[in-house]
């Protein structure tokens, strides 16, 4: 009896050993003990982390043998886990992007232990009705796991989405319609819920912590079947995936910013390969990479008949000239509506002295500030840092300060001058920071109580105005000028998705100015943007993207000396590797962001197996490394 008692206890008592993450941490795999029975890989545990008071949260990922040093104890296993898709997506984000463990698992919302997903009947009436074209491309998508619907702006893609989505939730399943950025969900969302109903939940930053709690459990239950919104939505408790669709797939705002520096489109070409999820990328300008890789159906039929024609001519600045202002005129006295683009914000970009020739720079970032006249301030826009407008050159004390890079606000102010008789908004980050501010501009506009809109980049997002019959696209040089092997793609693509905005069901004309003429004319106007992409793919050759991979790091630091010591150290480990070449050792274009000064290293292989192993041997401290950037 005593020798059962003993062998009861030591089995209760039996200590075992796991490998767990920090969630949200740059650490590396910790060990620790447990005596609790049931721990399981996947789950979310609390341990603790050296001498901090409260516990932290982590994942356990593995069971291991006993180790050679002593280890504190789990203290608990909580209710939430990463099932076996979610581990194996965070293994791959932690490799390829080259971020911690932690960080990559950090991105999702786990499941909850009990929860079961409830297969209910759901049986949508299809009431889509595609044209001959649209049937072509649906055939395509369903032919192949992942595919890209390359198609002009107007053609119809989304009646060819919501198909394929009204066939996969009748079939017991879920799926996701990514966006490039909130701006577009509140037409894709009503878009949705008119066919969806109920079954359809908007995730993006915006939304609060406890809608966000709310939906991941609807997901992982079945309550909703269909998720619109950004990149994060890529993340949550999916038990039954069966679609992804990634609308605008060129959109740059699929890449994060900040650590992991995944990108969206790319993780779903990835989900799709590995786990049978069937994935379609859609865009009237491709991305290079995806048009490379990735089969495509074109579809140059537009759902709409209408016609467009561009317009361009030499014009010797980006200040608004007669030309413009008699089409503006002549459009705003038929009834319709004007979009105006123009990549910048504020009144100007630059202040440059006309003695010294030196530009008013941020005290903590190396970056010109731009000017806001109605606030009667310069204003950083990477530290938001503000000063007032100096008098004087604040180098030389004596030059007058000289405006340069014309601005939303300030087109805004020369039109309002001419127009005063008519309604005029900006449409940018600075005048719209809210959800609510969004809805309310894009109703105000397509209901016609704003004649002329102007705004930057976030014009280009998909957008549709009824009653446009003019753009106007201002400062294009300054993109394809830019110091970019990406410059050539990023200013015809600019262009093409500013036009798609006007001439929706009429027709409609697109002014540009611009002094590259023939450049411009040719590819807008001579031939297809499929020429394009096939011409940029020859002329980037083996040096860049798609046939190469680029990849970066930054190294910053508040000490300079220090920044650079390190991109040195990384440089001369890098020589050692014969398949990887530099591009670049230096000092960054922006040297210095709020107050650290900032060095990179830029290279480029074939072997991205060497690439990736190259990075993971780099010292993390002060180190941001991005895979496939735009330099």
């Amino acid at each position: 009896m005593f020798a059962y008692k003993t062998r009861v206890m030591r089995k209760i008592n039996k200590i075992k050993y796991f490998e767990v993450v920090i969630l949200k941490s740059p650490l590396k795999p910790l060990t620790y003990q447990s005596k609790i029975e049931d721990i399981q890989v996947g789950f979310k545990v609390v341990v603790p982390l050296n001498r901090r008071k409260s516990s932290v949260q982590a994942v356990v990922i593995k069971e291991v043998d006993k180790p050679s040093f002593i280890c504190k104890d789990i203290v608990s296993q909580t209710k939430y886990y990463f099932d076996e898709r979610m581990i194996k997506i965070a293994n791959f984000i932690s490799k390829y992007y080259v971020c911690s463990l932690g960080h990559a698992f950090g991105l999702f919302t786990p499941f909850e232990s009990n929860m079961i997903y409830e297969k209910k009947s759901i049986d949508i009436k299809d009431k889509t009705k595609l044209t001959n074209t649209q049937n072509r491309a649906y055939e395509f998508i369903n032919k192949h796991n992942c595919s890209l619907i390359f198609a002009d702006t107007g053609a119809g893609k989304t009646e060819i989405y919501i198909k394929k989505i009204i066939e996969t939730i009748n079939s017991g399943s879920q799926a996701i319609f990514l966006i490039p950025e909130i701006s577009l969900t509140p037409q894709m969302q009503e878009r949705l819920e008119a066919v969806f109903g109920d079954i359809v939940a908007v995730w993006h930053s915006k939304i609060s912590k406890k809608v966000k709690e709310d939906i991941a459990t609807d997901v992982q239950i079945g309550n909703i079947r269909v998720v619109v919104g950004a990149r994060s939505a890529l993340f949550l408790p999916y038990k039954h995936l069966d679609l992804i669709i990634v609308d605008e797939e060129h959109d740059n705002s699929y890449k994060s910013s900040t650590s992991p520096r995944y990108n969206a489109k790319d993780l779903s070409i990835y989900i799709s390969s590995n786990f049978k999820i069937k994935t379609i990328l859609g865009s009237a300008t491709p991305s290079i990479s995806t048009f490379y890789k990735i089969p495509y159906i074109r579809i140059k039929e537009k759902f709409y008949k209408n016609s467009k024609n561009y317009i361009t001519f030499i014009k010797p600045n980006n200040m608004l000239d007669e030309i413009i202002i008699n089409k503006i005129k002549q459009n705003l006295d038929t009834g319709a509506q004007v979009i105006v683009f123009v990549p910048t914000r504020a009144n100007f970009k630059y202040q440059v002295c006309s003695d010294c020739g030196k530009a008013v720079e941020c005290p903590y970032c190396s970056v010109s500030m731009s000017l806001y006249v109605q606030n009667r301030v310069m204003r950083c826009h990477y530290c938001s840092f503000a000063q007032r407008i100096p008098d004087s050159c604040p180098y030389c004390k004596t030059g007058i300060i000289q405006n340069n890079i014309i601005g939303t606000a300030e087109v805004a102010k020369i039109l309002e001058n001419e127009f005063k008789d008519y309604t005029i908004k900006q449409f940018d980050r600075d005048k719209i920071k809210t959800n609510k501010q969004l809805r309310q501009i894009l109703n105000e506009f397509n209901n016609k109580k704003i004649d002329i809109m102007i705004g930057t980049s976030m014009l280009t997002k998909g957008h549709d105005y009824l009653n446009i019959n003019l753009v106007v696209v201002l400062g294009l040089d300054s993109l394809l000028n830019m110091d970019s092997f990406q410059a050539r793609q990023l200013a015809i693509t600019t262009a093409i998705q500013v036009a798609g905005r006007g001439g929706r069901k009429d027709s409609g004309q697109v002014i540009i100015a611009t002094k590259n003429v023939e450049f411009f004319d040719y590819y807008l106007n001579s031939v297809d943007f499929e020429k394009f992409l096939n011409d940029e793919v020859e002329f980037r050759g083996e040096l860049y993207p798609p046939k190469i991979k680029i990849s970066k790091a930054i190294f910053a630091h508040k000490d300079e000396q220090k920044a650079k010591d390190l991109m040195q150290r990384a440089k001369q480990k890098v020589q050692g590797y014969k398949t990887i070449q530099i591009i670049k050792a230096d000092m960054c274009k922006i040297f210095k962001i709020s107050n650290k000064y900032r060095y990179e290293l830029v290279i480029r292989s074939h072997n991205i197996n060497d690439m990736l192993n190259f990075w993971h041997n780099t010292d993390e401290s002060f180190v941001h490394i991005d895979m496939d950037c735009s330099i």
